[in-house]
């Protein structure tokens, strides 16, 4: 008897422990658009909380200028996102798109970067050639 009880309450565990969980829609829902642009953002936010601002200050919560920038507000975007991780197709939908703006700012930034360094180098030539011709 003992043997049957053990497997039935293993049973039982391996039953409960399934996640046939369905999660009712939120009514005030973030569209799939609207929450991958705000996942973009709370990755730049998150990623920014280490560099100095122009106060220079660190570790500043920028997550609430998120919210504000996109109009919603914590619980809003917290119900949002439960909802989408319980539908992990139409989450990876979302985070396929964070991933698409994440890559094309990076390379914006790396375009960026190379003109200015282009710039400061002909600068530096065009100084070392000016203090070439005072020489003379």
């Amino acid at each position: 008897m003992s043997k049957f009880f053990y497997i039935a309450l293993l049973g039982l565990f391996l039953i409960n422990c399934t996640s046939n969980t369905i999660i009712k829609k939120p009514d005030n829902l973030v569209s799939k658009d609207e929450m991958a642009n705000i996942l973009t953002d709370m990755f730049l936010a998150s990623g920014g909380e280490n560099i100095k601002n122009l106060q220079l200050q660190r570790k500043v919560n920028y997550f609430p200028l998120v919210y504000e920038k996109h109009q919603i507000d914590s619980t809003r975007f917290k119900e949002s996102n439960f909802y989408y991780v319980s539908r992990i197709d139409d989450y990876q939908e979302i985070l396929d798109k964070v991933d698409k703006k994440l890559k094309a700012l990076r390379k914006l930034n790396q375009e960026e970067m190379e003109v200015r360094d282009s710039i400061k180098k002909r600068d530096r030539k065009k100084d070392f050639e000016l203090k070439d011709d005072d020489d003379y």
